[in-house]
């Protein structure tokens, strides 16, 4: 870090707030505070970022670019002091102040720039780039009011606008500059050039302007600033006079609307034709948008667009970006004059897909009417690399037309991304071993014998400088006590913890960081929840999005099991139990509001009946997002990643509790597979059917449900309670729909599709291991530990040091100022 001095940076804090608020420190409010103070290590951050960038010039470096829907980047300004390096300095500074750094950072909104896992990993990766010294910039959407804030109101889930702008962001810097033309709808017409060549001209089109927003993403310690490079969309002609004059009021605003419902919401509800409309919007804003901007800077430099690949890959995070493979067609092709084949080979050197779902109805596909409708020039680019790609089937599997159906990338009226992703790119990467396994025999099969050397595994990762060094500063401190602060930078290193792991000195500084952290998040929950909870009891947590594949279901209906037992037998033997719950549910997931229903009306049973003398509570933590995260990974004991195995992808939940040395309690699904193996499986608590298992039941049309039912007297009183008032007496149907769809099939889908009931058994048998182990203080403290020390393998570093490395072919830069 440049040397600034801690007088230097208490005057650039004081005359920010003059500058910007006319006060004065002791006159200030906290908001005002938070954003001198962001100024302040912005003015650090920017030297760096520019020296970051001069040198990538000098060096004519390859760039990624990783094109995320979302990125859920957590508050930047803790975790920016922190990768600075400045930590104590500016502690320092702020309380000769007579201010509080913890309460400043508690100024700063979270940006509601995404949603789950998905984006919280584009965020980790971003971090990791910048630390490892790669070249690279994130592109998204600069979405005004992100998904949600969620509220909790009488148990129900209720979406407010999240206003994360409403301050302005201290961090982002607007590049008026780099604006681009984004054209939807319309038509294509073909005129001759002068050459005679045809020309493809879209005409009658509404198009906005995309404008970018650079926010600093630091590296930790090494002088490297990449770039977060987030698109608003503006209107071209802001405001019609000419109309606003006649009277047509309507008129003269049509384009700012038009501009403005593209960046309102991440992931609009997409039940309806409106919201599906706005999503392809979206995702073809920021795509074209970032592919025109890659283009003319690498043209900036260079004259030989075909060269392209050797400079520039666009990495798509998931099918949501896929439209880059002919965005990417249409601009060599339209703007640079490269025949068909040409564009193609640059292409398809330039795109790689990662996959992040095995669930088929999660592979997005598109209505032809609507596609060619709002991009009539890119879907007649699909359709002439799907009309070729067909040929190709058609020759390799002569006479094969299942091969054409399961493969084609235009079929039955839709348009397949992750068909487009696969044959337009030259990677496709699961994100565990186990999820690789199964895109290669399962989902994807037909692709990975058509393109073998294309697939390729890279474990997702989290970055330990935010989930460890700022989410948990005491065990962090105690780490580097123990072995030195490499881990930081090579998470590798955390092994050497192990050697502790039998040392009773040792245990007891362990389990008391851990206790110390549950006394934290106990008062965040007093204030929060108004519930008192006892910071000795075990802390079982499950926080997540809400799907019904992550199986917060199955959690709840064995937490009324044990409810159940208490309440027959008092005196039976239980060691207190908090369960914690945090998640959002997508507004239009109907069920998975249901669950969140649920779970607040058999908290508000449990935590009210003072008959069990506190031995169960059950909180649902509102709003579940990174800072809160944060409080939640540091405290839990126990770890629930009981997705129904085969489902889930990888998970970075699971990593981030491990990380903080708390046990999991799991299927064998996603990364915990590769988790048990590091850990080893007496250090964790597994259950439930295996992924091979469950597939052969879904190939088998499911199983029956109603059995389980019949024949086990305590699943069947968990069941009835759903739908006899017992957790709403006020309406004894509330939770009707929830029972049915464990136990009838309903259209298309089988009952119990997840495996609820039957993995129930097995699950409680975990459980139980988990009451009884824990009250062994000695063996607790030391899976606890293990947990932490063989967490060195699901560093983000290491994931992107494979993609650097292995796909991307990027070198390190080294910054000197």
């Amino acid at each position: 870090m440049d040397k600034i001095t801690k007088s230097e940076f208490k005057e650039n804090v004081t005359d920010y707030l003059k500058v910007l608020y006319r006060r004065e420190v002791s006159e200030a409010t906290q908001q005002q505070l938070f954003q001198a103070v962001s100024y302040a290590v912005k003015d650090i951050v920017v030297d760096q970022w520019m020296a970051t960038h001069k040198a990538y010039e000098k060096q004519d470096v390859k760039t990624v670019y990783y094109l995320s829907m979302e990125f859920l980047m957590g508050r930047a300004l803790g975790n920016m002091i922190i990768n600075l390096s400045a930590n104590k300095m500016i502690k320092e500074a702020i309380a000769e102040l007579g201010l509080d750094l913890n309460s400043i950072e508690d100024q700063e909104p979270d940006p509601a720039l995404g949603n789950g896992g998905l984006g919280r990993l584009a965020a980790c990766f971003l971090d990791s780039l910048s630390t490892l010294g790669y070249p690279a910039y994130g592109c998204g959407i600069r979405y005004k009011y992100g998904m949600f804030k969620q509220r909790i109101k009488d148990g129900y889930q209720l979406e407010v606008p999240d206003d994360w702008l409403k301050d302005g962001y201290p961090f982002e810097i607007k590049r008026s500059e780099y604006a681009v033309e984004v054209k939807f709808g319309g038509y294509v017409a073909i005129r001759k050039d002068a050459n005679g060549k045809d020309r493809f001209i879209q005409e009658n089109y509404q198009s906005v302007m995309a404008v970018p927003y650079d926010l600093p993403i630091v590296g930790y310690n090494n002088n490297i600033v990449n770039t977060l490079r987030i698109w608003d969309a503006e209107a071209i002609d802001t405001f019609n006079l000419d109309s606003f004059d006649k009277g047509d009021y309507q008129k003269a605003v049509e384009q700012q609307n038009l501009a403005r419902t593209i960046c309102e919401v991440l992931y609009p509800n997409d039940n309806h034709y409106a919201g599906k409309e706005l999503r392809l919007k979206q995702q073809y804003f920021f795509v074209s948008a970032s592919v025109q901007r890659a283009v003319s800077k690498y043209m900036e430099k260079h004259n030989d667009i075909r060269k392209l690949h050797e400079k520039v890959a666009f990495q798509l995070n998931d099918t949501h970006p896929t439209v880059a493979v002919a965005e990417l067609m249409r601009i060599l092709m339209d703007c640079y004059d490269l025949e068909w084949n040409e564009a193609w080979e640059v292409t398809t050197k330039t795109c790689a897909y990662t996959n992040h779902t095995i669930m088929s109805e999660a592979l997005e596909k598109w209505p032809i009417e609507l596609f060619s409708r709002l991009l009539p020039r890119i879907y007649q680019i699909i359709e002439e690399i799907n009309r070729r790609f067909i040929i190709e089937i058609q020759n390799t599997y002569p006479g094969d037309y299942h091969k054409i159906e399961k493969m084609a990338i235009i079929y039955d009226g839709q348009v397949k991304m992750a068909h487009l992703a696969i044959v337009g790119g030259y990677s496709v990467n699961g994100v565990a071993r186990l999820h690789t396994e199964i895109l290669k025999k399962q989902e994807l099969k037909d692709f990975y014998q058509h393109f073998p050397t294309k697939f390729n595994n890279k474990t997702n990762g989290i970055t330990q400088r935010r989930f460890l060094l700022h989410g948990n500063p005491l065990l962090a401190d105690w780490v580097t006590s123990k072995i030195g602060n490499e881990w930081i930078t090579d998470l590798s290193h955390i092994n050497e913890l192990a050697i502790y792991a039998d040392d009773e000195k040792c245990q007891k500084e362990f389990m008391n960081i851990k206790y110390q952290n549950k006394v934290r998040l106990a008062q965040y929950i007093q204030e929060h929840n108004g519930v008192t909870i006892n910071p000795r009891s075990i802390f079982d947590v499950q926080v997540k999005r809400l799907h019904e594949y992550k199986r917060q279901l199955l959690n709840i209906l064995h937490v009324m099991h044990l409810y159940n037992q208490l309440k027959r037998n008092p005196g039976m033997e239980f060691y207190p139990r908090t369960f914690i719950f945090g998640a959002k549910a997508s507004a239009g997931y109907r069920r998975a509001k249901a669950i969140i229903k649920l779970i607040n009306s058999v908290a508000n049973v449990i935590n009210n009946d003072t008959s069990i003398q506190n031995k169960i509570k059950v909180v649902f933590i509102e709003d579940y997002k990174v800072s809160n995260a944060e409080l939640i990974f540091s405290a839990a004991d126990v770890s629930e990643q009981i997705s129904t195995a085969s489902k889930e992808a990888s998970g970075t939940g699971n990593m981030k509790f491990m990380l903080n040395g708390a046990l999991t309690i799991g299927t064998m699904d996603g990364a915990n597979v590769e988790i048990v193996e590091e850990v080893g499986e007496e250090n964790a608590f597994i259950f439930g059917l295996s992924s091979d298992e469950v597939i052969q039941f879904e190939q088998n049309g499911g199983y029956n449900p109603k059995e389980i039912f019949n024949i086990d007297q305590d699943i069947r009183a968990v069941l009835t309670q759903l739908i006899n008032g017992f957790y709403s007496p006020e309406n004894p149907e509330l939770f009707r729909e929830l029972y049915n769809s464990l136990l009838e099939n309903n259209g298309g889908e089988r009952a119990d599709q997840y495996f609820i009931l039957k993995d129930f058994r097995s699950y409680e048998e975990a459980q139980k291991k988990v009451g009884a182990y824990y009250q062994d203080e000695k063996a607790w403290a030391k899976s606890a530990i293990l947990n932490t020390a063989k967490s060195g393998k699901f560093s983000s570093d290491r994931t992107i040091e494979e993609y650097a490395t292995e796909l991307w072919n990027l070198n390190k830069v080294k910054v000197e100022l």
